[in-house]
């Protein structure tokens, strides 16, 4: 019998296909609770439980795996793994699933051959390098140039054609991403039988999806703690959410400037004046990307806290793509600023070598997607909480009626 038709009722392989995703050990899980009791995100609303998903793993169930959203519940603060007294590392499970179900959203295959393959990995990112220069070198008129001849950079690298390419970008980008979020729901909400959801809600509730999107509130709970400010902060715990913010709204700034705001954003030579908004907004944005990635980077090669106990290799990749994407950056600034246009537009292409693959691959299919996925699911969460009190109401109104 083909593994396929497993998918109907029990899939005894989808233990081994989840573990080709990261650690995943069901067999140290005694199913003591731990876990939910430890998390400082559960809640009756909104309850953290590995052990569900171990036992779905264990029984074969891929369908109940699916629909569930507590994987994306989990903002891995790690406390579960630190608890746990068969050391069945909860947190870093969870991660795994996370991965798994990425891969699962993704209707195009690519995500599962980014994380199971480390050669798929480095080969899409090379070959999209490579369609990068390519596609430049063949643009006619511009090409790649050998000398400047007393043009500038703009002329170099005209803002119109830039700006197009950006504009590209991110149209696929948003259509891949809105496209996954929506199979998401499929699998989740809309497959869930049990609750009928009233209109409205998707409405109402909608707010609570925009504000976590932006701010990511949840990771400031996982930091609730009694420990002292000095303990934390060796611990490379203290202030994570605020790390994480910083990191996400100075690529979130440079990127809407650049793809949207482009000429306003290179500006004329008087513009580089530092205290013009653009220059300020684009300081801020490579200071916070700075200190992020050298943040997440010394956590992951001290592994002195959870959840950066355990990397993946799409981890690395992530954090290295997006240290050379501002680096890159700033040496195109330095090139600007010291008036070498042609030293420019070539650290400009690299530029566009290394942030167009990074986009391409963390955006839709890897670590940036976890920014639409776990605000998406706290919203469906909540909607579907608040189906499931209005048909109790509907059903104790009826019980008191007929009582009557």
């Amino acid at each position: 019998m083909k593994k396929v038709e497993w998918d109907e009722w029990a899939n005894p392989y989808l233990l081994e296909e989840v573990r080709k995703y990261g650690k995943f050990d069901t067999n140290a899980c005694l199913s003591c609770g731990g876990c939910t009791i430890t998390c400082a995100l559960s809640s009756n609303e909104t309850s953290f439980s590995p052990r569900q998903c171990f036992q779905y793993i264990q029984a074969g169930l891929r369908e109940r795996l699916l629909n569930n959203l507590g994987p994306w519940l989990c903002y891995y603060c790690g406390d579960c793994s630190v608890s746990c007294p068969r050391e069945a590392e909860p947190g870093e499970s969870m991660m795994t699933l996370r991965r798994y179900l990425t891969a699962n959203y993704d209707w195009t295959g690519l995500a599962k051959k980014l994380y199971t393959s480390k050669v798929w990995e480095f080969t899409a990112i090379f070959l999209l390098a490579g369609i990068v220069f390519l596609v430049w070198a063949l643009i006619p008129g511009l090409g790649l140039p050998t000398t400047s001849d007393g043009m500038s950079f703009n002329d170099l690298a005209p803002a119109k054609i830039v700006h197009f390419i950006d504009m590209v970008i991110a149209i696929l980008l948003s259509a891949l991403l809105v496209s996954f979020v929506f199979n998401m729901f499929l699998k989740t909400l809309k497959s869930d039988k049990s609750v009928k959801i009233p209109l409205k809600l998707y409405v109402t509730e909608f707010g609570l999806m925009i504000s976590h999107f932006i701010f990511q509130w949840r990771f400031c709970k996982c930091e609730e703690t009694d420990k002292g400010f000095f303990t934390q902060l060796r611990e490379g715990k203290f202030n994570y959410w605020i790390t994480h913010f910083l990191l996400v709204s100075g690529y979130s700034i440079l990127f809407i400037m650049i793809v949207y705001f482009l000429s306003w954003f290179q500006g004329k030579d008087e513009s580089y004046n530092w205290w013009n908004i653009q220059r300020i907004l684009g300081f801020y944005g490579t200071i916070v990307l700075i200190y992020g990635t050298i943040y997440f980077l010394i956590r992951r090669i001290k592994k002195d806290n959870e959840k950066s106990k355990f990397s993946h290799a799409t981890d690395w990749t992530f954090i290295i793509l997006l240290i050379l994407t501002t680096l890159t950056g700033i040496a195109i600034f330095i090139c600007r600023i010291s008036n070498a246009p042609l030293a420019g537009f070539y650290m400009y292409l690299i530029h566009l070598m290394v942030a167009i693959p990074m986009l391409m691959i963390e955006v839709p299919f890897s670590k940036w997607s976890h920014l639409a996925y776990r605000p998406f699911a706290i919203y469906l969460t909540r909607v579907k909480g608040k189906a499931l009190q209005l048909q109790q109401q509907k059903i104790d109104e009826l019980s008191l009626k007929e009582a009557a």
